[in-house]
């Protein structure tokens, strides 16, 4: 649900159609970056950067395309001086709708604690608070009492397995109207899928330059000469027991320097998820998801361990 303004205050309101993929909402307790509402208190939540700004973002838009301009104002959690926030939020002289942000409330200092609390008690009609918090245990008592008073939690959980990275590609093709088949997508989280940012840089130029179906070739051919990619090559290449193609592999991306670890790290990482999918067998019940893989890893290995 959003909000707008009814005889100046914010009330339930629809909000657009998203598209959210079945695990971005179950796989935490909140609202994907993507579902963020518009309404009088936003709670967004967790250490995910980009998703946080994401969602801050469509809070923004969302006030600004109901009302043309409204007054943004920015607080610093750390530095925060006592009283500013009921300055910020006091009844405006001529009803303008305001938008206050508050960012590092993880690392909020007593006397925002002690303000954002009261102001909870009291929460002004024609004023949206957005309240970043980035994980850790501090502000707890504050969390606890916004998902006590039923405002919306935003969920920015990391996104640090290949199946959530999967996913997380997967839904932003699906938004840009696009789609990759699975060979493009796994390409694409083996070459840039280290860092969240780059692998949504990484699609929006695919999305851009391309058209059609994205598929291995064509990430190959934008970022087939990666580390992380390079290293997946040298590991699937060892696996299906290409020795000559491994070797070859290995030599160069040695020569054109390389760092070992990652190329350790990745034949590492292909073995432990044979190793789970081996152990998967002859359990029934577990899925893909239980072992933290993506459909497709599980498909692969269940074909190397045939070998």
């Amino acid at each position: 649900m959003a909000a707008r303004r009814v005889g100046g205050a914010w009330q339930a309101g629809p909000v657009a159609a998203r598209t959210s993929s079945p695990r971005s909402s179950t796989r935490a307790a909140g609202l994907a970056w993507h579902a963020a509402p518009l309404a009088p208190v936003v709670l967004v939540s967790g250490p995910e950067d980009l998703l946080g700004e994401r969602a801050v973002s469509l809070v923004l838009e969302q006030a600004r395309a109901q009302h043309g301009e409204v007054e943004v104002s920015e607080v610093d959690a750390s530095g925060y001086q006592a009283g500013a926030l009921e300055v910020l939020a006091s009844p405006s002289l001529f009803g303008e709708p305001r938008v206050v942000l508050v960012s590092k409330v993880e690392a909020c200092n007593d006397p925002f604690l002690t303000d954002a609390l009261a102001y909870l008690e009291r929460v002004e009609e024609d004023v949206v608070l957005v309240l970043r918090h980035g994980g850790g245990v501090r502000g707890k008592k504050l969390l606890d009492a916004i998902k006590a008073g039923g405002h919306p939690v935003v969920a920015c959980d990391a996104i640090k397995k290949d199946a959530d990275k999967t996913a997380f590609v997967t839904d932003e093709l699906r938004r840009a109207g696009r789609r990759a088949d699975g060979g493009g997508v796994r390409a694409l989280v083996e070459a840039v899928g280290s860092d969240l940012r780059e692998l949504a840089s990484a699609v929006a130029q695919l999305v851009a330059d391309t058209k059609g179906t994205i598929g291995a070739q064509v990430v190959e051919q934008y970022y087939g000469g990666r580390i992380e990619a390079t290293g997946f090559r040298v590991a699937d290449a060892a696996v299906e027991g290409k020795v000559g193609d491994a070797i070859a592999l290995l030599r160069h991306a040695l020569a054109t320097g390389v760092d070992p670890v990652p190329l350790v790290a990745a034949l590492a990482v292909k073995l432990r998820t044979l190793a789970k999918v081996a152990a998967m067998r002859g359990r029934g019940g577990l899925s893909a998801g239980d072992l933290g893989l993506a459909p497709w890893q599980v498909e692969r290995a269940q074909r190397d361990l045939k070998r």
